[in-house]
């Protein structure tokens, strides 16, 4: 068994079609198919079951593929690891960015990214906790940034920064109110963004402080959130990056939360346990600390960057 032959079948599971797995590897069809029978009749087991309409994995040919993947990105590695040992920093990063955090810090940091970077192939998917998680620990994805406090068997947390959460308020109670107090709102409609964790969480903080009994109604986005409100009256929370994003008049309505409330989320990276990578992971904390507020930061991370 040769690291080719994985890359094979990898190639072919990814397709589930010969003639476009041929193509992408440089070979021919033929040529393919009899490399995949030399590589089951090696195993002694049936990779793949294949008729004239498809080609899908049998039951051990999932397990096979999933160790296959596992072996190959190891040994894609050892190159990266060889530069990284040098001083560079190269090869190839598969990224993952939740969708509560991506659209405050994609834009930015794929310009950035690639600008500071040149010699790593950047690879970027939006992708909900659960997936990326599951992803990283598979190894499909180098790392993923989402809000913090998630825990995963085999996978590390490490901290980048802390985000503030500011109100926006419906303007017929912004008119009446200097400041923002929870216990000021007691007949309002709160509302908030659906699987957002980090969100959610420190909307219930205060809500539950006001002892308030009404619905909560769940959006899909902040922006969302924001229109409804517009709409609707009540309020909502909004991650501080979201301001810029506010039109001139908007941005009248939002307000600091005033008094001993959690209004924060923090955004953390994810790795497996045993990811040496270390220049690698800099590589995106250097292009986080160049675009997002420098007093979000752990002070570590600025003066250190990330240990491993």
């Amino acid at each position: 068994m040769t690291l080719h032959q994985l890359e094979y079948i990898i190639a072919i599971d990814r397709h589930r079609n010969f003639a476009k797995a041929a193509a992408e590897l440089g070979i021919t069809q033929p040529t393919l198919s009899s490399l995949l029978q030399k590589l089951e009749n090696e195993l002694d087991v049936r990779i793949f079951e294949r008729s004239n309409k498809h080609v899908r994995p049998t039951a051990i040919g999932q397990k096979i593929l999933l160790q296959a993947a596992k072996t190959v990105t190891e040994a894609d590695r050892i190159a990266e690891l060889v530069a990284e040992e040098k001083g560079m920093v190269a090869g190839t990063l598969d990224l993952s960015v939740g969708p509560t955090v991506a659209p405050y810090i994609l834009p930015r940091f794929i310009k950035t990214y690639t600008r500071m970077f040149p010699d790593v192939r950047l690879s970027i998917a939006e992708m909900k906790a659960e997936a990326m998680l599951d992803a990283v620990h598979t190894g499909r994805l180098d790392a993923g940034i989402a809000s913090g406090g998630r825990s995963h068997d085999g996978i590390l947390e490490i901290p980048l920064y802390t985000e503030p959460f500011w109100v926006y308020i419906a303007e017929s109670c912004w008119r009446k109110l200097p400041v923002f107090r929870p216990e000021n709102l007691e007949h309002e409609q709160m509302w908030v963004m659906k699987e957002s964790q980090c969100l959610r969480d420190s909307a219930f903080s205060f809500c539950k402080a006001r002892g308030v009994g009404r619905r909560i109604y769940e959006a899909g986005s902040i922006g969302t959130l924001v229109r409804i409100v517009d709409e609707n009256g009540g309020f909502t929370i909004i991650p501080e990056m979201h301001l810029p994003l506010l039109t001139d008049r908007q941005r009248e309505n939002v307000r600091r939360i005033e008094g001993g409330y959690r209004s924060q989320r923090r955004v953390s990276i994810y790795i497996r346990e045993d990811f040496v990578r270390e220049r690698l992971l800099n590589s995106i904390a250097e292009t986080l600390v160049s675009i997002v507020p420098k007093n979000f930061f752990d002070e570590r991370i600025l003066k250190y960057g990330i240990r491993l």
